[in-house]
Protein backbone atom coordinates (compact mmCIF):
# COMPACT_ATOMS: atom_id res chain seq x y z
CA UNK A 1 0.00 0.00 0.00
CA UNK A 2 1.39 3.32 -1.14
CA UNK A 3 1.37 6.47 1.64
CA UNK A 4 -1.26 8.41 0.79
CA UNK A 5 -0.75 12.31 0.12
CA UNK A 6 -3.63 13.60 1.75
CA UNK A 7 -3.64 14.06 5.31
CA UNK A 8 -7.90 13.37 5.72
CA UNK A 9 -10.16 11.56 4.06
CA UNK A 10 -13.79 13.37 4.45
CA UNK A 11 -16.86 10.78 3.49
CA UNK A 12 -19.60 13.39 2.56
CA UNK A 13 -23.33 13.23 1.44
CA UNK A 14 -23.22 15.82 -1.91
CA UNK A 15 -27.36 14.78 -1.53
CA UNK A 16 -27.19 17.19 1.84
CA UNK A 17 -27.61 20.62 1.22
CA UNK A 18 -26.14 21.81 4.03
CA UNK A 19 -23.56 18.99 3.97
CA UNK A 20 -22.35 20.27 0.66
CA UNK A 21 -22.71 24.65 1.84
CA UNK A 22 -19.77 22.88 4.15
CA UNK A 23 -17.73 20.66 2.06
CA UNK A 24 -17.83 23.79 -0.52
CA UNK A 25 -16.31 26.23 1.39
CA UNK A 26 -13.79 22.91 2.95
CA UNK A 27 -12.82 22.61 -1.08
CA UNK A 28 -11.77 26.09 -1.07
CA UNK A 29 -9.49 26.38 1.87
CA UNK A 30 -7.92 23.21 0.94
CA UNK A 31 -7.35 25.04 -2.54
CA UNK A 32 -6.30 22.17 -4.45
CA UNK A 33 -3.53 21.33 -2.10
CA UNK A 34 -4.63 17.91 -1.72
CA UNK A 35 -4.68 17.96 2.06
CA UNK A 36 -8.21 16.71 2.18
CA UNK A 37 -9.95 13.83 -0.02
CA UNK A 38 -13.21 14.57 -0.59
CA UNK A 39 -14.81 10.74 -1.04
CA UNK A 40 -19.10 11.25 -2.11
CA UNK A 41 -20.97 8.62 0.15
CA UNK A 42 -24.06 9.21 -2.34
CA UNK A 43 -21.69 7.98 -5.49
CA UNK A 44 -23.15 4.59 -6.80
CA UNK A 45 -19.38 3.81 -7.04
CA UNK A 46 -18.79 4.56 -3.01
CA UNK A 47 -16.39 1.64 -1.96
CA UNK A 48 -16.46 1.04 1.82
CA UNK A 49 -13.51 -0.96 1.19
CA UNK A 50 -11.69 1.84 0.03
CA UNK A 51 -13.04 3.72 3.06
CA UNK A 52 -12.20 2.51 6.37
CA UNK A 53 -14.48 -0.08 6.04
CA UNK A 54 -17.24 2.40 6.46
CA UNK A 55 -20.87 1.32 4.61
CA UNK A 56 -23.01 3.45 3.29
CA UNK A 57 -25.44 3.48 6.53
CA UNK A 58 -22.96 3.88 9.04
CA UNK A 59 -21.62 7.30 6.50
CA UNK A 60 -25.37 8.74 6.50
CA UNK A 61 -25.79 8.44 9.70
CA UNK A 62 -22.64 10.40 10.94
CA UNK A 63 -19.93 12.39 9.34
CA UNK A 64 -17.07 9.69 9.47
CA UNK A 65 -13.25 10.28 8.01
CA UNK A 66 -10.37 8.55 7.47
CA UNK A 67 -6.92 9.09 8.32
CA UNK A 68 -3.69 8.30 6.33
CA UNK A 69 -3.48 5.10 8.39
CA UNK A 70 -6.28 3.70 7.57
CA UNK A 71 -7.86 4.35 11.06
CA UNK A 72 -11.47 6.20 11.19
CA UNK A 73 -13.00 8.99 13.68
CA UNK A 74 -16.35 10.44 13.48
CA UNK A 75 -18.68 13.01 14.53
CA UNK A 76 -17.01 16.43 15.96
CA UNK A 77 -13.58 14.84 15.53
CA UNK A 78 -13.94 15.03 12.15
CA UNK A 79 -14.01 18.51 12.22
CA UNK A 80 -11.55 19.37 14.18
CA UNK A 81 -8.93 17.21 12.02
CA UNK A 82 -10.31 18.57 8.98
CA UNK A 83 -10.10 22.22 10.05
CA UNK A 84 -6.52 21.69 11.40
CA UNK A 85 -5.45 20.27 8.67
CA UNK A 86 -6.72 23.14 6.97
CA UNK A 87 -4.58 25.25 9.34
CA UNK A 88 -7.97 26.55 10.86
CA UNK A 89 -7.83 24.40 13.90
CA UNK A 90 -8.54 27.39 15.78
CA UNK A 91 -12.22 27.50 15.10
CA UNK A 92 -12.89 23.98 16.76
CA UNK A 93 -9.89 24.17 19.40
CA UNK A 94 -12.26 24.45 22.51
CA UNK A 95 -13.59 21.31 21.67
CA UNK A 96 -10.59 19.41 22.45
CA UNK A 97 -11.68 20.92 26.52
CA UNK A 98 -13.55 17.68 27.57
CA UNK A 99 -16.88 19.28 28.87
CA UNK A 100 -16.98 21.45 25.41
CA UNK A 101 -15.90 18.51 23.44
CA UNK A 102 -19.02 16.20 25.25
CA UNK A 103 -21.34 19.06 24.44
CA UNK A 104 -20.35 19.88 21.16
CA UNK A 105 -20.73 15.76 20.65
CA UNK A 106 -24.80 15.88 21.31
CA UNK A 107 -25.05 18.51 19.57
CA UNK A 108 -24.18 17.17 16.68
CA UNK A 109 -25.86 14.27 17.79
CA UNK A 110 -29.04 15.97 17.38
CA UNK A 111 -28.01 18.00 14.18
CA UNK A 112 -27.33 14.29 12.96
CA UNK A 113 -30.62 12.32 13.61
CA UNK A 114 -32.08 15.21 12.16
CA UNK A 115 -30.35 15.89 9.30
CA UNK A 116 -32.56 14.46 6.54
CA UNK A 117 -35.80 15.81 7.98
CA UNK A 118 -34.50 19.51 8.01
CA UNK A 119 -32.95 19.02 4.51
CA UNK A 120 -36.73 17.50 3.29
CA UNK A 121 -35.52 14.12 2.26
CA UNK A 122 -36.81 10.59 3.56
CA UNK A 123 -35.92 8.99 6.91
CA UNK A 124 -32.58 6.72 6.62
CA UNK A 125 -33.83 3.56 6.28
CA UNK A 126 -35.83 4.45 3.48
CA UNK A 127 -32.71 5.80 1.68
CA UNK A 128 -31.02 2.79 2.14
CA UNK A 129 -33.81 0.68 1.24
CA UNK A 130 -33.94 2.94 -2.10
CA UNK A 131 -29.70 2.57 -2.45
CA UNK A 132 -30.49 -1.04 -1.99
CA UNK A 133 -32.82 -1.80 -4.90
CA UNK A 134 -31.28 0.29 -7.11
CA UNK A 135 -28.11 -1.46 -6.47
CA UNK A 136 -30.13 -5.06 -6.94
CA UNK A 137 -32.02 -3.62 -10.24
CA UNK A 138 -29.30 -2.13 -11.58
CA UNK A 139 -31.35 0.88 -12.11
CA UNK A 140 -29.86 3.93 -10.50
CA UNK A 141 -31.05 7.47 -11.05
CA UNK A 142 -28.12 9.46 -13.82
CA UNK A 143 -25.89 10.85 -11.21
CA UNK A 144 -25.28 14.73 -10.30
CA UNK A 145 -22.35 16.15 -10.82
Amino acid sequence: MTNPTWKIKLLYDRECPLCMREVNFLKRRDNDRGLVAFVDIADANYSPEENGGIDYETAMGRIHAVLPDGSTIKNVEVFRRVYEVLGMGWVYAITKIPVFGWLADKLYEIWADWRLALTGRPDLASIVAEREKCSIEGRCRVEKR
